[in-house]
């Protein structure tokens, strides 16, 4: 009976495994299918994968190196190449959570997990790195789950994370729109805080502070999790003492400090307070110092001395105590040991230290070098630091400028019986041995942190350069003692004294060309830099306006050159205020009224409507009061200068055609209508021509005298026709016999060929341009200096050193070219190249410069030559850059100038070719 028994049970139980077995693997809809593959889903993969992810979440939060002097993120991803479809991490974790999810849509398809396995699939993607798949996982969530508001909310949140990790700002914004519009419907507190904070991240990228906090205090309201709330805190007391509201900011950071938040974490906090109840005043503010001096002799902030010691730099600096700045600066590159981003600020205020304060150029460029080697590509304003660092010549000449005229004027305020004993010091300055030493502990300090090196490791090779490990190593030593430094003589002495340098500036400034950016030769006989500094000296009213005018000239340009080209409006807007302080009536005054109110429009409303009502009133017809009242104006300017440009190319058409008559009478019903056209002279000089073809040698003389007394000012024209008509009278008796005064006819070419004369010397250049008849002279004027910063051509470096980047190099050549690129190949140019004859025969006469022109893909490139070195190329570029609008009948902004050698010349076949070398060519020159 018993055996019978359990052989009726073992049937049972058989035929139940086969059931249940079936049940599991059979893809019905029915509900024992149902609930079983809902039971297997839940507690087989979806509880496994949560723990896989959530351990991997913790990893990141232990490992992830926070950069404490930026808000930090408020969630964490993996940083990867965003620019690759196909970037992923390939962690394993990640790819068994994707095996699981996996398998739970394939196998598990009645469940009611398949949305959770699509968001785990997301997820996945998301920490391995693979933003553009975890998009698309989370996208098909959102829109395939609306009926589950929950699922549909984690969707959309994670996909806005993705699309911010790729840097799809606008888009992840739009999602979030999305994803406001149903947080009523959730019912679940504790739902709601991961959204909240991917708000506050999205209101921080867009710089609403103010937003963010508001998000921020939801989030932490709303979370559970300890170490999320703790690092939402610390966020959030970072965001208030951005709004300067530091009472706010307090609360928050001391609320982290008692938290149990990381070291590094209460570190910070406890530091941002000493710093914060500095700024907030009162007995805080005189033991600030012995506060921050008291962390270092705590052993656990050892790895954090850099912080304080920069702490301490800033509060010196603040206090304007910049010597002592600087000394602590130096202490927080000597302390500092792997926090990459610390070591980078400290290079970045002393490089700012020595260009803004010391006026120490070389030190400030040998810094900037080490900070832009030191702080990651990803650093916020790393692109500006860059660009100050490429452009630090352009400002270094200026501010060098500055320095020259004050000191001559310091020292023309003397009595003149004092005057020789100053001037005799700057000619031969003399450093002491304690001078010496301190520069020289400077450069230690600024230079030598004391990084270990295994002297254990053998060589592979005998010889040290054939052994490639060694040379690596040997390089990166060097870089870490030494940054970037240039290879030429004397490569260690990256510190003068100060009065070597001012010596030295004035001696590269006086009796040089009123264009800052020429280098003049470097004089060493003391008695002649006495001479030179006596009568540079402005001891006359007149010579004192002059040296005035330089200063002005340099702070705009300066200014200038920060907004448009840097643009870095704060750094503008110092040196505009300086100028107007030192400066209140110069001849930029409207320019800078505008820029400034410009700068301050949305971030100081009063500022900017001071400066908007000073353009009106005091320049009430100036461009920028034009613009103020008339937003449009730029635009109907822009137009208005098209159409005259047409309106000239099409006048051009029928000179060409030899319609001389047609010219001439189209030329009259233009002035009629429009006597202030940037073209008047132009059309003016078109219509001379015209005459010259169809009258006297008298009619022609009469139209060019019309010109000289109606546009005495002008640039192009005026210098030609001056050119022309002191020719013609030297020849007067040749065209009195002609029935018509002019017979040659070239339409790229004005129609003068005068006897040739050689080229006028330009920036000093031992070497001048070939010329058809060396033995003919003539007066030339000038060319005119660039009037804008960002028009003129970047100077030429003095280092020796060729650089080369793909097929382009910086080797000196003896043939250069000025080149206008032009980014259109529909468009004709023969009126442009007409224009560019005028000035070559106006300010180069007889000179043999020829313009050309070289066409492939959409480009057509007109290109001046020859000229036998970089320095006539530049001094040419300065004088017809600011004539361009005049002769190129184009739109402004489809034309381009730079400066080529030949050999890079000949390798330009393409528009990515051409793209590259004007790159090099911003880089290098």
């Amino acid at each position: 009976m018993k055996n019978y028994a359990i052989y009726n049970l073992k049937i049972i139980l058989f035929s139940l495994c086969l059931c249940i077995i079936y049940s599991c693997s059979s893809q019905k809809d029915t509900a024992s299918s149902r609930g079983m593959q809902n039971l297997t889903a839940r507690y087989n993969y979806i509880y496994n994968a949560k723990v896989l992810l959530i351990n991997h979440q913790q990893e990141i939060t232990e490992t992830y190196v926070d950069n404490y002097d930026q808000i930090l993120p408020v969630y964490l991803g993996p940083e990867t190449d965003n620019n690759e479809v196909s970037t992923s991490l390939n962690l394993k974790p990640m790819d068994d959570i994707i095996k699981k999810a996996q398998t739970i849509i394939l196998e598990k398809s009645y469940s009611n997990y398949i949305d959770d396995a699509y968001i785990l699939l997301g997820k996945a993607n998301f920490f391995n790195g693979n933003y553009f798949n975890a998009t698309e996982y989370f996208d098909y969530t959102a829109k395939t789950y609306k009926g589950n508001v929950n699922s549909q909310l984690e969707a959309l949140n994670w996909k806005a994370r993705s699309l911010m990790q790729l840097k799809r700002i606008s888009e992840a914004n739009k999602v979030l729109d999305s994803l406001e519009s149903i947080l009523p419907d959730i019912k679940k507190k504790s739902n709601l805080a991961e959204p909240f904070a991917t708000l506050a991240q999205m209101c921080i990228y867009l710089d609403n502070n103010a937003a963010a906090i508001s998000y921020l205090k939801d989030a932490i309201k709303a979370g559970t999790g300890t170490d999320n709330r703790i690092r939402w805190t610390y966020i959030l007391a970072q965001l208030y003492e951005r709004q300067k509201n530091y009472p706010d900011a307090l609360i928050n950071y001391r609320k982290v400090v008692k938290s149990n938040a990381p070291f590094e974490m209460y570190f910070n906090a406890n530091l941002n307070q000493i710093k914060l109840r500095t700024l907030q005043g009162g007995p805080q503010k005189a033991n600030k110092q012995d506060q921050l001096l008291r962390l270092l002799k705590d052993d656990k902030n050892l790895d954090y001395n850099d912080q304080v010691y920069f702490q301490i730099a800033e509060s010196h600096a603040a206090d304007e105590e910049y010597t002592e700045a600087l000394k602590y600066y130096q202490l927080s590159i000597q302390k500092s040991t792997t926090n990459q981003y610390q070591k980078g600020l400290s290079y970045l205020r002393i490089a700012d230290l020595n260009f803004k304060v010391f006026k120490d150029y070389l030190k400030a460029k040998s810094y900037y070098d080490s900070t832009v080697n030191t702080l990651p590509k990803n650093y916020p304003g790393y692109e500006l630091i860059l660009k100050k660092n490429q452009n630090l010549q352009y400002l270094t000449n200026r501010y060098q400028i500055i320095s020259v005229e004050d000191t001559l004027q310091s020292i023309a305020k003397l009595p003149e019986a004092d005057r020789p004993a100053k001037i005799q010091q700057l000619a031969t300055p003399v450093a002491t041995t304690q001078q010496s030493a301190n520069t020289n502990s400077a450069s230690t300090a600024g230079y030598q942190p004391n990084y270990g090196r295994n002297n254990t490791a053998q060589l592979q090779s005998s010889f040290y350069f054939s052994n490639p490990a060694a040379v690596s190593i040997g390089f990166s030593d060097f870089k870490r003692k030494w940054g970037n430094r240039k290879l030429e003589n004397n490569w260690r002495q990256s510190i003068r004294t100060s009065a070597q340098e001012t010596s030295q500036e004035i001696a590269n400034n006086i009796n040089t060309s009123t264009e800052p950016d020429e280098a003049a030769p470097v004089v060493k006989d003391p008695q002649t830099l006495i001479k030179q500094y006596t009568d540079a000296l402005p001891v006359t009213p007149e010579l004192l306006a002059k040296s005035n005018q330089k200063i002005i000239d340099a702070y705009y340009e300066i200014a200038s050159f920060y907004l448009q080209e840097l643009n870095s409006p704060k750094e503008a807007a110092e040196v505009y205020q300086l100028l107007l302080s030192r400066f209140p009536a110069n001849n930029h005054l409207a320019a800078t009224y505008y820029s400034l109110f410009l700068i301050n429009k949305g971030v100081d409303e009063a500022k900017s409507a001071d400066f908007k009502s000073r353009v009106l009133k005091d320049f009430p017809s100036s461009m920028y009061a034009k613009i103020i009242i008339d937003p449009s104006f730029s635009l109907k300017q822009s137009e208005l200068e098209t159409a005259t440009n047409k309106q000239y190319n099409d006048l051009f058409e029928q000179y060409l055609k030899k319609d001389f008559n047609t010219v001439i009478n189209r030329v009259n019903e233009i002035s009629k209508n429009n006597t202030s056209s940037f073209l008047a002279p132009q059309f003016a000089y078109l219509k001379a021509i015209a005459i010259g073809r169809t009258n006297n040698v008298d009619a022609l003389l009469t139209a060019f005298s019309s010109i000289t007394e109606q546009f005495p000012d002008d640039k192009l024209i005026t210098p030609l026709v001056k050119e022309n008509a002191a020719y013609i009278n030297d020849h007067l008796s040749d065209f009195q016999k002609r029935d018509t005064a002019l017979i040659d006819f070239d339409p790229n070419e004005p129609p003068f060929f005068g006897p040739a004369k050689s080229i006028p010397t330009v920036a000093k250049a031992p070497e001048p341009v070939a010329s058809q008849k060396p033995e003919q002279t003539a007066k030339v004027q000038e060319p005119v200096k660039a009037a804008s910063p960002l028009q003129a051509a970047p100077d030429v470096p003095k280092a020796t050193e060729v650089k080369v980047d793909g097929p382009f190099s910086t080797a000196t050549s003896t043939v250069y070219y000025y080149v206008i690129d032009v980014s259109d190949a529909s468009l004709t140019l023969s009126s442009s190249r007409f224009g560019i004859g005028q000035f070559n025969r106006g300010n180069y006469a007889g000179s043999g410069l020829k313009h050309q022109l070289k066409e492939f893909d959409n480009d057509q490139l007109i290109y001046v030559g020859n000229f036998s070195n970089f320095d006539e190329a530049k001094t040419y570029a300065s004088g017809i850059t600011p004539q361009l609008k005049q002769i190129m009948k184009v739109p402004v902004n489809i034309y381009t100038s730079f400066i080529i050698s030949k050999e890079n010349f000949e390798k330009l076949t393409s528009k990515a070719l051409l793209d590259k070398y004007i790159e090099f060519y911003k880089n290098n020159y």
